[in-house]
């Protein structure tokens, strides 16, 4: 019988039409498929393949990757439970990250070919980085350097929570969403102890798992400068992905992307150039372990990854979906402690995290919240800072 931290919180599904978790399959997954197939001057194979995945998004079921994929063994044993179901009977977080794989899949991304290893993504992360707009934010985030050195750390810590709102999947389903008011409001609120952790000049490494690219990475290498500078670490490893998995994720190339927009600000210019420093003398090291492209949750975290997470002060995991597989996607009655389904975390822990989906522990007030009413575990209006040592 299970008696474990999961006993009674089901995996959250996607069966329930109109539901949150429903419309990311039936409407978000075939308009991102429509960006992908607009962006480029795709072949007819291509073309056909991404309206397969779009069929199957909206009414089919799952199915295996391609024998001859590379990673055809991995995906047989970890979609073995799920082949033959419909897409909206099978775990929400598993049926996302299976889209996203058969997606790279469906653009040739892994095939020999012109389109080998273009990201389906990158027009969208390179018009987010090429907007004029972005040049105040810029300066912004600059300003931070020149705070005095008690309040740096806490500037460059509310940057990088509420950067989690600059994602791309969420635009590209609802146009509209960043342009809604946004409340500044935690509804859990650990800041204390990431301050203790994190306090200039208590060294160590700190691992910082990103999550989005974009305008959500350059406050996220501001909180690095910070640590590096203040010596609230001696050295910081910083988390991405090795593929362009789901739609706004960060990987090396919008690292540098990322590093060139930084330089090409005369007010930022000075940010990137200790940040080149910082990889250049191994102060800052880069890794983009391959467990961040599975559908695998950090129970299961291989055993590499897992001794970084041990050795490391605190290892701090962005986003939605690293706070998804951190507790696990379930249906948790939100009083749940954070420490309790965090037990198994190789290590410290903290989440910083803006609200994007259903998922949630740690808060326990959420019922008179949702008696108020509001789309508040939703719609990126509401953060949280949890903390577990």
């Amino acid at each position: 019988m299970n008696r474990g931290p999961d006993a009674g919180a089901p995996p959250i599904l996607s069966d329930v039409p109109g539901s949150f978790t429903w419309r990311v399959l039936h409407d978000r997954h075939p308009a991102i498929i429509r960006q992908v197939a607009a962006a480029f001057p795709y072949p007819p194979h291509v073309r056909a393949a991404l309206e397969r995945l779009s069929a199957d998004a909206l009414a089919g079921v799952v199915e295996p990757l391609p024998a001859d994929a590379h990673d055809a063994a991995d995906w047989a044993r970890w979609s073995a439970p799920y082949l033959g179901m419909s897409w909206y009977d099978v775990p929400f977080l598993w049926a996302e990250n299976y889209f996203y794989r058969r997606l790279l899949d469906a653009v040739d991304y892994f095939r020999p070919g012109p389109w080998r290893g273009l990201d389906p993504f990158e027009p969208q992360k390179t018009a987010e980085l090429a907007d004029p707009a972005l040049d105040a934010d810029l300066a912004g985030l600059a300003k931070v350097a020149a705070l005095p050195p008690g309040e740096q750390l806490t500037a460059a810590v509310d940057a990088a929570l509420w950067g989690n709102r600059a994602d791309l999947a969420t635009r590209l389903s609802d146009p509209e969403a960043e342009h809604r008011k946004q409340a500044s409001d935690l509804v859990a609120d650990d800041s204390a102890a990431l301050q203790e952790i994190l306090a200039p000049g208590t060294g160590g490494t700190v691992c910082l798992v990103a999550d989005n690219a974009g305008r959500e990475l350059l406050p996220d290498l501001v909180l690095i400068d910070v640590l590096l500078r203040g010596g609230g670490a001696a050295h910081v490893e910083l988390h991405l992905k090795p593929l362009p998995y789901f739609v706004s994720d960060a990987t090396g190339r919008d690292l540098l992307a990322c590093l060139h927009r930084l330089a090409a600000h005369e007010a930022s210019a000075p940010l990137a150039r200790r940040l080149r420093e910082a990889i250049g003398d191994g102060r800052l090291e880069v890794v983009a372990p391959d467990f961040y492209c599975t559908p695998l949750t950090y129970r299961e975290v291989p055993a590499g990854l897992a001794e970084r997470f041990r050795v490391a002060k605190l290892t701090v995991v962005k986003g939605d979906l690293h706070y998804r597989r951190l507790v696990g996607d379930r249906h948790w009655p939100a009083e749940t402690p954070f420490a309790a389904v965090t037990a198994t975390f190789p290590g410290a822990v903290a989440a910083l995290r803006t609200l994007k989906s259903e998922v949630l522990v740690g808060v326990p007030d959420a019922a008179a919240r949702d008696a108020a009413g509001g789309d508040w575990r939703l719609n990126g209006t509401h953060g949280l800072i949890q903390v577990r040592r």
